[in-house]
């Protein structure tokens, strides 16, 4: 009996001795510390966010992420006990929030009553703090979006500050409004709370879009940086990784190849502590090491295998010929290549390896690594797979990526572990995707696409992974999505007009979205998808220099002929353009845009950024709901005449008129006029009078109408499905005589 008192009266002690360390530390009053301390301690609650949070100026409205039932009571515990909560009807009904719901004033919910209601506005201009819990989706439906256009309403009208707050970690709660499917359980996760600073609406529109959003979409875009900001900054590939096989689990089955099958998170840590363990014994931390797999298992492996020893990854582009290959090992200085005989023997690519190997590249092939694999390495790996072989640094390089040279050649980029994983939780942050889901990935990992969205996004978010080796095997690729059955895909405009003419209806029946980037998506591709097989194509546009994702539409934010929004975290410059009356050069910032580049002239160096900000070479306009629409490549204006002429809305005239063929117009030297357009095409019925009668009844003007068409059996392509413009312009060059 005295031993129990005894340890009762420990308790209670120690519970008095937190309650005053958070009083001190938080300026919390006595009683709130006390109900906020059981939850310190069971979820080692990281809050130092909220001693800013409770020091906003009033007026100021705090909106809360509403993910678990404990949201509610962690705030009347934590913000000021002036604050007027806005409860939804559970949690003001609920019999054990009472003691937390006596901390502060609450109302319950009503949105055909509180948010037309003035009292709101009269409690925040006399210096109030008002309290709202927002529905945990990224993409929420109309009624719950009525929400951020009452809440900026009513901030605009009493001035108010907005204080976004999120708490990474209470989805996975057994109280968790998220089903079980999409958030696995835990009993006692790590919770940690991210508060981002005060901000008024003037502001927040001004920094959000320039001045030209809506203010409700500012306050939206504001929210989903609260989710952005919540996950850990200092984790890398391996880390994050990591933390998502604990999440979701070990067993969880993440990659699959049609080889290899399916493996779990467990085994694809273990393959990687393996493969690591070989890459540390021919190479030396920091050491740039090429990567030429296809998409597979094994390039997984690899990946996560470099990153956990604190090698960055060049990914190699196998595609893009001799030349440029061995230029790239030069540049970024690259000693060893991770590849498979196999793939090099079946893609035919000799010649590609003796060029790397003149260029001073040396082959470590996977499947040598597998024959010198012993019992006791897979016992090591089994035992030790959470841990890192190297110290880990998110700011370090993490891959080194080779840009398209669509319009030139080929440049390295270098992204850092912080570059990459803050473009994938961006993403996140636009587009639900969860462990229900099932994502396809045909584009190659060489490409920034393919490896962010489609490798980086699923591995940390628990999506399975299916992985298939190739994007041009039009018809095997229907077959293979009618056996996965994936609810997602990422693909280019190209590939899925390819897929449709090949796929049967129910083929893509299972897909909820495709996310299509690296080219204009044509409405004719859009109209199939959503026709034959129900699926959106959600478009988007990136750079490989922003890791890539730059904006992406989704089922709120959705608008045809638009690349979509700006992803959270990110910032847009918009500045004119001589001779361009649509449109402004697009220049933007973030966590996503790169470290650097690294030149051919100064192999192994990395160029920083003089300012953070990159020139993204686009000229794009913004509406006033912030959708981006894409105008055309600075690179890609002809000067005919002294006008600014967009190649790129040529090319969307000549598609509308044959909307079944391909199309690419490039710009040659004409000795009158400085330049000329030349139409490339698949149609063999394309005619100049043709051409030039629809532009009038297009409204175009006859310097937009290209007179000179080169019929081709075939556009050429970049690995990533885009139009290679450096080879068509060539081919124009070549047909018309103009060589020399």
């Amino acid at each position: 009996m005295i031993l129990t008192g005894a340890l009762l009266l420990g308790v209670v002690i120690a519970w008095l001795v937190v309650a005053a360390v958070d009083c001190a530390r938080l300026g919390l009053d006595l009683k709130q510390a006390l109900l906020y301390t059981p939850f310190k301690l069971l979820y080692r609650i990281d809050d130092a966010a909220m001693r800013g949070a409770r020091k906003s100026q009033a007026p100021v409205i705090y909106v809360v992420w509403h993910q678990s039932r404990i949201e509610p009571a962690l705030m009347l515990s934590l913000l000021p006990d002036d604050t007027l909560h806005i409860l939804d009807d559970a949690s003001a009904k609920a019999g054990w929030l009472d003691p937390w719901r006596s901390l502060a004033r609450t109302i319950a919910f009503n949105a055909e009553h509180v948010f037309v209601s003035r009292r709101l506005v009269r409690v925040l201009k006399g210096k109030g703090r008002l309290a709202v819990y927002f529905p945990d989706t990224v993409e929420p439906d109309v009624k719950a979006f009525r929400l951020f256009r009452a809440v900026s309403r009513i901030a605009m009208q009493a001035d108010a500050r907005i204080v976004p707050i999120f708490i990474d970690g209470t989805r996975h709660l057994p109280v968790s409004l998220t089903g079980k499917d999409k958030a696995p359980r835990h009993w006692f996760p790590r919770l940690r709370i991210t508060a981002l600073a005060a901000v008024d609406m003037n502001a927040l529109t001004e920094r959000m879009g320039g001045g030209r959003i809506t203010t409700s979409n500012a306050l939206f875009d504001r929210f989903m940086e609260a989710r952005y900001a919540g996950a850990d900054a200092r984790l890398t590939l391996f880390q994050a990784t990591r933390d998502a096989a604990l999440r979701y689990g070990p067993s969880h089955a993440i990659i699959e190849d049609p080889v290899g099958g399916a493996m779990s998170y467990r085994e694809t840590m273990i393959g990687a502590r393996i493969l690591g363990r070989h890459f540390e014994g021919v190479t030396a931390p920091g050491d740039v090491v090429g990567v030429m797999l296809p998409n597979s298992n094994g390039f997984v492996l690899s990946l996560l295998a470099l990153a956990s020893t604190s090698r960055p990854a060049a990914m190699i582009n196998y595609t893009s010929g001799s030349a440029n290959v061995a230029s790239a090992v030069k540049t970024a200085l690259i000693r060893t290549i991770v590849s498979s005989r196999l793939f090099i023997e079946k893609a035919n690519l000799g010649d590609i390896v003796e060029a790397a190997q003149r260029a001073g590249a040396k082959f470590l092939w996977l499947e040598d690594i597998r024959k010198q694999t012993s019992s006791l390495d897979k016992f090591a790996g089994a035992l030790m797979w959470r841990l890192a072989l190297q110290r880990q640094d998110a700011q370090r390089p993490a891959v080194i990526l080779f840009t398209s040279g669509s319009e030139g050649a080929p440049k390295a980029v270098v992204l850092s572990h912080r570059n990459i994983l803050a473009n994938a939780m961006q993403a996140e942050a636009r587009l639900t995707v969860s462990p229900a889901d099932k994502l396809l990935n045909v584009l190659p990992v060489f490409h920034s696409f393919g490896l962010t969205a489609g490798v980086v996004l699923p591995l940390v978010s628990g999506a399975k992974l299916f992985l298939y080796p190739s994007p041009l095997h039009y018809k095997l690729i229907p077959d293979i999505a009618r056996r996965i059955r994936p609810t997602v895909m990422i693909s280019t405009d190209t590939f899925l007009a390819a897929y449709a003419r090949t796929a049967e209806d129910d083929d893509f029946s299972s897909l909820r979205f495709v996310v299509a980037g690296a080219e204009p998506v044509k409405q004719e591709t859009r109209r199939i998808y959503r026709e034959r097989f129900h699926a959106e194509i959600v478009e988007g546009f990136g750079l490989t220099e922003a890791a890539p994702v730059v904006a992406v539409n989704s089922a709120t934010h959705g608008r045809d002929g638009t690349v979509g929004r700006l992803l959270p975290g990110m910032r847009m410059r918009l500045e004119p353009v001589e001779g361009v009356t649509e449109g402004a050069r697009l220049w933007l910032s973030g966590p996503n845009v790169m470290m650097g580049y690294i030149d051919a002239e100064r192999p192994g160096e990395v160029q920083p950024l003089s300012d953070g900000w990159h020139d993204s070479g686009d000229i794009v306009s913004v509406d006033r709901e912030g959708f981006i629409t894409i105008r055309g490549r600075a690179k890609r204006f002809a000067k005919i005449a002294g006008e600014m002429i967009s190649l790129g809305a040529v090319e969307i005239l000549v598609q509308a008129l044959w909307p079944e063929e391909r199309h690419a117009v490039v710009a040659i030297p004409d000795n009158k006029r400085g330049e000329r357009l030349v139409l490339v095409t698949t149609a063999t019925q394309a005619d100049a009078d043709a051409l030039r009668r629809y532009g009038r009844q297009a409204g175009a003007t006859e310097l937009m109408v290209p007179h000179d068409i080169v019929k081709v059996t075939e556009l050429p392509l970049l690995g990533s499905g885009k139009v290679d413009y450096t080879a068509t312009r060539s081919i124009a060059i070549e047909r018309l005589g103009q060589s020399a």
